[in-house]
């Protein structure tokens, strides 16, 4: 007998493990907002079943999210598959699903699908069993590819991008910037698009106080910029590191590189012999990956967070680095226009020249009392934006979209759908 669904919702990770550590590998953002969105829904009395790909690197995960949360490995090819290659293994991944809900004889409120390949998978398993499919996408492939010259996506991904789409009850965008994308690059339904931001751990990213922090990173007597998340080309480290370059010469400045290569790319020893180029090489550090537990230490210590990014869907580094009282300059790109606000909180920069960032990074840096009042209003801002507020928001969403359980297979479908 299928157990009530109301208290029981599915979330898709399909290559996003949400025990992975930020920095190793692909992990980032996406694993991050699904770890703390599962959190923050069993705080609220729901249980959540995460359903991933079995991984090859059980050694960086995290220990268990939450009571009430199950993150669920399914085998689907072989663990240490590559990304491109991980389309192939999603008919596995839809049987392995079934199989977990027949033996816990679970019913769903909602399935929500993370990244455009969870929402292949989602779609075929809500259909199913009769569950309203709800899609966050994270990234879009149209957009990707309109924010920087040279970045490419397989045509797969743009073709599925737009049948989910079409198909799910609801797409949740982070920022009135993706959800017009999704109505103009996608021809999406602008009735069916729902705008719910992220969220940011209130407790684990506070201000520390700057003299603190900077003791406890052993950074006295500097200037400090920091940048945090995966270095690659899409994120636009270069444009931190010649900004750097343009600063008065007498600043006393060390830059923060936090991170590593997201896929072995070679980014890091491209930006390091960046900065030697230009004399900097004492003056930027690259950190590597640092511990979620240890990060609000570095935000903290900083004079100003930098996001020089191509494209955010978001900007979960933004709102971290807010919730810890640091102003953040960044480029006017996705949803970083919806977090940042322009004057209170830091500066949006409609331009990728490095001019511009560094006034605006030296005006910050030059005028204590300035950065102050932007870090306060900057926690301010991310007080909004907490985890249980965006679970809230999602479960009163879950709710609208009851009425689409009585589709084909209802909550009592024992079997998974036989096409793809």
């Amino acid at each position: 007998m299928i157990s009530d669904c109301t208290s029981r919702v599915a979330l898709l990770a399909y290559h996003a493990c949400p025990l992975a550590a930020p920095g190793r590998g692909k992990a980032g953002g996406m694993n991050v907002h699904v770890r703390e969105l599962a959190r923050a829904l069993a705080g609220r009395g729901i249980t959540v079943d995460i359903f991933t790909r079995e991984h090859d690197d059980p050694a960086g995960d995290a220990p268990r999210i939450a009571a009430g949360v199950n993150v669920v490995h399914i085998p689907a090819g072989p663990p240490g598959a590559p990304l491109a290659g991980q389309f192939a293994y999603l008919p596995d991944f839809v049987a392995g699903m079934h199989e977990y809900r027949i033996r816990q004889q679970a019913g769903y409120r909602a399935v929500h699908s993370h990244y455009w390949l969870s929402g292949r998978a989602g779609r075929v398993f809500a259909d199913a069993i009769g569950a309203p499919h709800v899609v966050t996408f994270h990234t879009l492939a149209r957009i990707k590819m309109q924010s920087r010259s040279g970045e490419q996506e397989p045509p797969i991904r743009q073709q599925s991008e737009t049948e989910i789409i079409a198909a799910a009850d609801r797409i949740v965008a982070f920022s009135p910037h993706e959800r017009d994308a999704i109505v103009r690059l996608y021809d999406g339904d602008p009735n069916r698009v729902e705008l719910v931001p992220c969220g940011v751990d209130l407790s684990r990213f506070r201000p520390l106080g700057r003299a603190a922090a900077r003791s406890e990173l052993g950074l006295n007597g500097h200037k400090v910029l920091l940048y945090v998340g995966r270095i690659e080309a899409l994120k636009g480290v270069d444009l931190l590191i010649h900004s750097a370059a343009h600063l008065e010469a007498d600043e006393d400045v060390q830059v923060l590189v936090v991170g590593a290569d997201s896929d072995g790319s070679g980014e890091v020893a491209r930006l390091r012999q960046m900065a030697d180029d230009l004399n900097l090489g004492d003056a930027v550090e690259f950190v590597g990956r640092v511990p979620q537990e240890r990060l609000a230490w570095y935000y903290s210590a900083a004079d100003v967070c930098v996001v020089p990014s191509f494209y955010e869907s978001f900007g979960l580094a933004a709102l971290e680095s807010m919730a810890c009282g640091t102003p953040v300059v960044a480029s006017r790109v996705g949803g970083l226009s919806t977090i940042v606000q322009h004057g209170r909180t830091g500066y949006l920069k409609s331009w990728r020249c490095p001019e511009a960032f560094a006034h605006s990074l030296e005006m910050i840096m030059a005028n204590r009392s300035l950065q102050d009042s932007m870090g306060r209003a900057a926690r301010r801002r991310a007080e909004s934006l907490s985890w249980d507020e965006v679970a809230g928001r999602l479960l009163s969403l879950y709710d609208e979209l009851q009425p689409a359980s009585a589709r084909a297979g209802g909550a009592g479908a024992t079997g998974p759908a036989t096409a793809f």
